[in-house]
């Protein structure tokens, strides 16, 4: 009896194993957290399922170099990228603001192309920026990047979708992008989707904290209900396993509701719903950001990056094991003083630094050894070797994961 226990096991667990991963990411626009919170949005928890829901901040280190604007474009790329916008280079919505972004920081798509070009991708959107511009299909910049499927530009449309003065031709604009991404799902199952959303972030500028804007939620809420049935239809009824993480671009002021941009508290406060099995430490901190999604999606997956790739995302993975989270660094006195929060009890870390930044051109930074370090020490302090600039990159490498940090004069 016992021998046949065993073999179950052993089955189920190679029947888990070979199922297909599937990844679906959706950001809904300008929804600060305390709105999530405080509205009842019934298909969010069933996705969360009381525990796949937390603040993630949007802005990067306040005052500091990764200070990332609170504005759409640059937290869609934020995103994409796993970085902030002192590296991916989105500074705005439109112009010279979104004209150059930095493609060798590469997103998702990309990874997932790097790995297998087979794989099956779709972006779907409200907007067509989101296809053309960050995602960058059919640029030189990201390796002339083809996507599988695509619906966007709706926006151009006035005869299906004709304009009005109180923006609910964007909530049809939404409706008409689920729906699509809902069939095409339920049909194709592409393996990595993107999904964008407006109307809410409409709302919020025309209204600010009203019933109109709590509503416009209450909509979308609606909206990831369709989403979410047509996965467990997958799930259900083919060999998938099926990661979810729907989040924010940016939150809003507190005066009115209407603007954003800034670094408030509440125009920082993003967050992020999964129905991810396997979260760790680092989800359960106050520190998690919307630079996780990439590296975690990526994760689930089973996608590779360079070593070049991996020192320069600022996100850390949201699911398995992760050996260290909150790397800070300095320089005073001629030493280097770095720490970090251990999520581990044993292992060693390497401590790598680097004084350019070649890596944003598309070329190699010369990476050298600081020294070895137990992650359970938390903190190390180095003499600081020449720079000219004093400008340092440093990473800290541990057999579960990568962190780094920027030490500018």
């Amino acid at each position: 009896m016992r021998s046949i226990f065993l073999l179950l096991i052993i089955f189920f667990s190679i029947a888990a194993s070979a199922q297909e991963k599937k990844a679906i990411f959706v950001i809904v626009d300008g929804i600060p957290a305390d709105l999530i919170e405080k509205l009842p949005t019934p298909a969010l928890d069933s996705i969360a399922d009381g525990k796949g829901y937390k603040r993630a901040t949007v802005g990067g280190e306040r005052g500091g170099y990764s200070q990332t604007p609170t504005i759409s474009a640059v937290g869609y790329n934020t995103v994409l990228t796993g970085t902030w916008v002192n590296k991916h280079n989105v500074w705005g919505n439109y112009g010279k603001d979104i004209a150059d972004p930095n493609y060798h920081y590469k997103t998702i798509f990309r990874v997932l192309e790097d790995n297998d070009p087979s794989k099956i991708t779709g972006v779907f959107s409200s907007w067509l920026d989101n296809r053309t511009k960050l995602v960058g299909e059919h640029l030189q910049g990201t390796g002339n990047l083809v996507l599988d499927y695509k619906y966007d530009s709706l926006e151009f449309d006035t005869i299906n979708f004709p304009n009005d003065t109180t923006s609910i031709r964007m909530h049809h604009i939404d409706e008409s992008v689920v729906n699509n991404t809902a069939e095409l799902i339920r049909a194709k199952a592409p393996d990595l989707s993107w999904v964008y959303l407006e109307y809410t972030d409409d709302m919020g500028h025309t209204f600010g904290d009203s019933p109109q804007f709590f509503d416009a939620i209450k909509s979308m809420d609606n909206q990831m209900s369709r989403l979410w049935q047509t996965i467990q239809y997958r799930k259900k009824n083919f060999n998938e396993d099926w990661l979810i993480m729907i989040t924010t671009d940016h939150g809003r002021d507190s005066s009115t509701g209407k603007d954003h941009g800034d670094q408030s508290d509440r125009e920082r406060s993003g967050w992020i719903i999964t129905n991810a099995k396997d979260l760790n430490a680092h989800f359960q901190e106050d520190s998690i950001s919307i630079t996780d999604i990439m590296p975690t999606i990526a994760k689930f997956m089973g996608l590779k990056m360079s070593q070049e790739h991996i020192r320069e995302v600022d996100g850390v993975p949201l699911i398995g094991k992760v050996g260290a989270t909150g790397l800070n660094a300095s320089k005073t006195n001629g030493k280097i003083k770095i720490s970090w929060k251990k999520k581990v009890n044993n292992g060693t870390a390497k401590v790598w630094f680097a004084t350019t930044n070649n890596f944003k051109k598309g070329e190699k930074d010369n990476y050298r050894l600081l020294g070895e370090v137990p992650i359970t020490k938390e903190q190390a302090v180095f003499n600081a070797p020449e720079s000219s600039s004093g400008f340092y990159k440093i990473v800290l490498e541990t057999p579960y994961n990568t962190l780094n940090r920027w030490i500018i004069k």
